[in-house]
This record gives structure tokens, sequence and C-alpha cells, in this order.
């Protein structure tokens, strides 16, 4: 799915200057821990977040994160903008909640990141969902 179709099926409002409409990405992941980001995500991933400080877009880049969208109408600070163009990490924002862009975007044809085992004990500890992909 293009940026373009992004913005276009979220509402959004693309942020960063020089961004190609016609970036793909391959799949979605919302989240606000970035710990996730880095354990759940994959390269070409667009990441929905709620978070706008400038280790959203720290993380995005060792992720390997294609490009950013801003929920709940929130617009990142000037230094996160900057590091994000710096990054080549497009930044886009809507005014939906992040369940709702998920939403949007899975009904759409935008895969997730993966699917998670619950058949399987987990090393991390019986409370945690082990991902199968």
């Amino acid at each position: 799915m293009t940026l373009e179709e992004i913005a276009k099926l979220l509402d959004a409002e693309i942020i960063s200057r020089d961004v190609d409409p016609t970036q793909s990405v391959a799949m979605a992941c919302g989240a606000d821990l970035m710990s996730d980001v880095l354990t759940f995500t994959h390269a070409g991933t667009l990441l929905l977040t709620g978070l706008t400080n400038p280790q959203v877009i720290r993380t995005a880049d060792t992720a390997g994160i294609s490009a950013i969208v801003f929920v709940r109408g929130k617009y990142p600070p000037p230094e996160t903008i900057a590091l994000a163009e710096e990054m080549n990490i497009p930044l886009l924002r809507s005014r939906y909640t992040m369940y709702e862009c998920c939403g949007r975007l899975y009904k759409a044809g935008l895969p997730s990141c993966g699917l998670f085992d619950f058949s399987a004990p987990c090393q991390q500890g019986a409370q945690t969902a082990c991902p199968t992909a």
C-alpha cells in the first residue's frame, strides 16, 4: 500500500517535506511501547503510534520502519520532525484513534506484522504472547 493510499484511508496529513507519495509499505503495526516496535515489527512496516518524541524516530530507524502515522491528531515537536527528515522516515498524522486507523488499514488489505501462537509455552513466561512470525 502506498503512502498516498494510506493518507486517503486515514484522512491523514503528510507532515514531512519531500515525501514520495508512491512509497510502499508492506505491513502495519500499532504500538506505543517502543520495546514492542523493536520486538514485533519488520523492515517495511508502517508504525501507528500516539508517541511524538524523537525516541520514536530513533526506534523506527533501528527497526527499519518505513513511515510513521501519529494517531489521535497528535502533531510532533519540531525536533521529531527534523530527525525524521534527516533519517528519511515520512511522518503523517490522522485524527482517528489507533484502533480506528488499524481497522481501516486492515480492512483495506494491509496485513499486520504477525500472528501469535497461544498453544506453545513462551520463553518469556506464561503471561506473554509469543509471535509465530
